[in-house]
C-alpha cells in the first residue's frame, strides 16, 4: 500500500541451516523543492516478510505460528480471509463479483504477473479470472530489478492483483499501469479509468501527505474523485503504514498528516487490524488496530519502523456530512473502514521476480511472500464492493454515507461491523497519535467488515 518511503522487509531462510538476515531495499527519495505540478512521488511500502515453501497441498507451516511473531510471522491463504470476514456464504452462493469490473492503479507495474496470477489461483485452489493490463498514460520503462521503488511498485501489484481475486473470484480486473509514481502520471492513469468508466470499482494502494501534493492537483484529483461518484463508481485508498505521521515532503522526517487519496470525501479510506484467526480454518478469533511488535515509528527513525494503521484529520477537507454522528472533529477523518494489514498475520501473494532477487529461484518456483500494509486491505474491501454491485445489480458508486449510517444504528453496526477498541497509532517522532474507541476512530475507521451480513444491508442503504 503505501503512503511511506518503498522500503521492504525481508527476512530470508533459504533451507534449514540459512541464518535469518535483514534485508532492506530503498527507493529513490522524492525530489526536494522542485516546482510545478509534480514536486513528489506517490509511495508505497509493502511489508514483504519470511518466504513459505508451499508442500503438496494448500496448507503453509507459517500458518500455525503464534501472532507474536516469536517464531517468524504467521500467514494466511485466502480461504482463511473469507472465513475469518464471513465472505464465504456469499461465494458459496454465487456472489462472487460476476458481471463487475475492478480497476487497480499501480505504478510499473509487475513482469510477472499474469504468470503470477495462475500460479496463486492454482494453488490457492481459485479460479481463473478475466485480467487486462493497461498503460493509458504511457507505457513503463523494463523492469529494472536494481530499484528499490520500482521493486516495491512490483510487488505491490503483484499483491493488489492477487487479493482482489481472491475476495471477488468472478470479478473481472483491469490493472492500470501508470509509467512512474510521480503524481502526474498517476493523476493521468486516474483521469483516464475515472472519464472511461474502466470498472465499477477503484483501488489505489499508495498515497503521500496531503502537503505534498501541488494544491492545484490535489483539487483536480478531488474533481476525478467527485466525476467518478456521479458515474457510480466507488473509489478505495489506503490511509498508510506510519500512524498519525506520513514521510515529510522532502523525505528527512516525519509530520503529522493525513495521507491523500484516503482524505478525500468521494474516497473510502482503508486503515489496517491485526487478525487473529484459526490456523486452519481462518475462523474469526480478535483483532485490534495494527502496530507490529517493533513498534510505529516513520522512517526517520529506522527504516524498518513503519507497521501501524494511518489515520487522523485531513488539513484540506471539511468534515462530509456522513461523519457528522461520527466525529467531533470539524475535518474530514480517516481511515473510514480498516481490514487485516499485519505482518505476522500476513497475506500470501506468489511473486516471480521475488524468487529470482530474494531466493535466487525460478520465477515459477513454488514458493510465496508472507506481506501485510493497509495496501493488502484496499484491494479486499473493492473485491467486496463488487460483489456488492453483484448482489445490488447495480454500481453503489461512493459508500461512505451508507456506511456510516449503517454503524449510526448500534444493533446494524453490531451485526455488520467488527468494532476495534484496542490499540492506538501513536507516532513518537510527533509526540503521539490516536486511540481506537467505540465508534469510528482514526486509527481503524469503523471497522473491519463481517461479509455476508454487511454488503446486503450496505447494498440496501446505498440505494
Amino acid at each position: 500500500m503505501r503512503n511511506t518511503p518503498p522500503k521492504l522487509k525481508l527476512a530470508a531462510v533459504l533451507t534449514a541451516s540459512a541464518t535469518a538476515a535483514a534485508l532492506a531495499v530503498g527507493g529513490a527519495a522524492a525530489p526536494a523543492g522542485a516546482s510545478g505540478p509534480t514536486p513528489h512521488r506517490m509511495k508505497v511500502d509493502p511489508q514483504i516478510s519470511q518466504r513459505a515453501f508451499h508442500p503438496n497441498a494448500a496448507v503453509f507451516g507459517c500458518q500455525a505460528r503464534p501472532m507474536d511473531g516469536s517464531q517468524g510471522p504467521r500467514c494466511y491463504q485466502p480461504s482463511q480471509i473469507q472465513n475469518a470476514y464471513d465472505i464465504t456464504p456469499l461465494l458459496d452462493a454465487g456472489k462472487d463479483g460476476t458481471g463487475r469490473t475492478i480497476v487497480i492503479i499501480d505504478a510499473y507495474g509487475s513482469p510477472d504477473i499474469e504468470a503470477d496470477l495462475a500460479q496463486f489461483n492454482a494453488t490457492m485452489g481459485l479460479p481463473d479470472s478475466g485480467f487486462t493490463q493497461i498503460a493509458p498514460a504511457g507505457a513503463p520503462p523494463a523492469f529494472d530489478p536494481n530499484d528499490g521503488n520500482v521493486v516495491g511498485w512490483g510487488i505491490e501489484t503483484t499483491l493488489d492483483v492477487e487479493w482482489a481475486h481472491a475476495v471477488a473470484p468472478g470479478a473481472n480486473i483491469v490493472l492500470a499501469v501508470a509509467p512512474s509514481n510521480n503524481d502526474t502520471d498517476i493523476f493521468n492513469v486516474q483521469q483516464f479509468v475515472i472519464q472511461h468508466h474502466v470498472g465499477d470499482v477503484l483501488s489505489q494502494s499508495f498515497g503521500e501527505a496531503e502537503e505534498c501534493m501541488d494544491p492545484a492537483l490535489l483539487a483536480q484529483t478531488h474533481g476525478l474523485f467527485r466525476q467518478a461518484a456521479n458515474r457510480g463508481m466507488t473509489v478505495f485508498a489506503s490511509s498508510g503504514d506510519s500512524g498519525a505521521a506520513q514521510p515529510s515532503c522532502d523525505g528527512t522526517g516525519a509530520l503529522r498528516a493525513a495521507s491523500t487519496p484516503a482524505s478525500d470525501p468521494f474516497v473510502t479510506g482503508v486503515g489496517g487490524t491485526t487478525l487473529t484467526a484459526d490456523t486452519l480454518t481462518g475462523a474469526y478469533q480478535s483483532e485490534t488496530a495494527w502496530t507490529e511488535p517493533f513498534g510505529c515509528n516513520p522512517p526517520a527513525v529506522d527504516p524498518s519502523d513503519v507497521n501501524c494503521s494511518g489515520g487522523g484529520f485531513s488539513k484540506i477537507f471539511r468534515q462530509p456530512d456522513f461523519q457528522k454522528h461520527a466525529s467531533q472533529s470539524r475535518a474530514r477523518g480517516v481511515p473510514d473502514v480498516a481490514y487485516n494489514a499485519g505482518v505476522s498475520g500476513g497475506v500470501l501473494i506468489h511473486c516471480g521476480f521475488c524468487n529470482e532477487i530474494f531466493a535466487g529461484q525460478p520465477a515459477d518456483a513454488p514458493i510465496f511472500f508472507i506481506i501485510g500494509g493497509t495496501s493488502a486491505g484496499t484491494p479486499q474491501w473493492a473485491g467486496l464492493t463488487a460483489i456488492a454491485d453483484q448482489v445490488a445489480g447495480d454500481d453503489l458508486g461512493t459508500i461512505n454515507p451508507a456506511l456510516y449510517d449503517i454503524a449510526h444504528n448500534k444493533h446494524r453496526y453490531a451485526a455488520t461491523m467488527h468494532d476495534m477498541t484496542v490499540g492506538n497509532n501513536d507516532v513518537a517522532e510527533i509526540g503521539g497519535g490516536f486511540d481506537t474507541a467505540q465508534g469510528w476512530d482514526p486509527v481503524t475507521g469503523l471497522g473491519t467488515p463481517d461479509a455476508a451480513q454487511l454488503l446486503p444491508m450496505l447494498v440496501k442503504r446505498a440505494h
